[in-house]
């Protein structure tokens, strides 16, 4: 087994149950918890949303939404005001360009106001079953540890683990690195003691010959 392969098959074992944490029913929900989850917690955008998808939860009734009424739902996930904005222009894009119905197609995603490539990734993947890979700070992360990618931007990152990850873990793949990231691989304490990759990972072996 090659060594990419072998790094996504030990992060299956290790994490089972790696999925998407955010709570939705549709492809609409899933747009709207992505847009709010950027600098904010999956568990707090739950919260929100919990509150907010029993209020509305189509492109129809945010598009007719006021944006002040929409910071006051979602305003403990932070930048509530740019990301109120950014869920309404997109709703009504959705409403204008699409019948409504969230396109499951990268550059119509693209098209929408407010959703970036992350965003549109995560719903392909999340929603509609495509093999992407959205990079997210963890992904971009863990991918750099483990070599995976040296790329400096998320777009490049995206690019080399397209290239890496063999076909069979890409619908999984970011799925994983995130959970790697966000309960091994930490940002400022990695628990290297817990993590089964360490003979892969190429800053470990920094880590060592620094000590």
């Amino acid at each position: 087994m090659d060594r990419t392969s072998e790094i996504f098959e030990r992060l299956k074992n290790k994490y089972p149950a790696a999925k998407c944490e955010l709570g939705y029913d549709t492809p609409f929900e899933l747009l709207v918890a992505v847009i709010l989850s950027a600098q904010c917690t999956d568990k707090r955008v739950n919260e929100v949303t919990k509150t907010l998808f029993a209020k509305a939860n189509t492109p129809e009734q945010f598009a007719q939404m006021e944006q002040s009424e929409l910071e006051k739902e979602i305003y403990t996930c932070g930048f509530y005001r740019n990301k109120a904005k950014n869920i309404i222009a997109a709703s009504k894009d959705i409403c204008e360009k699409f019948g409504g119905r969230v396109p499951s197609d990268i550059s119509d995603l693209l098209s929408l106001d407010g959703v970036g490539r992350k965003t549109a990734n995560v719903v392909l993947n999340v929603a509609f079953g495509q093999p992407t890979i959205p990079v997210d700070t963890h992904v971009f992360r863990v991918s750099h540890r483990l070599a995976l990618s040296d790329g400096k931007t998320p777009d490049d990152v995206e690019a080399d683990l397209n290239n890496v990850v063999p076909d069979k873990y890409k619908p999984l793949a970011h799925h994983l690195l995130i959970f790697h990231g966000r309960y091994c691989c930490k940002s400022q304490r990695p628990d290297c003691g817990n993590c089964p990759l360490t003979d892969l990972c190429v800053e470990y072996d920094k880590i060592k010959q620094n000590k």
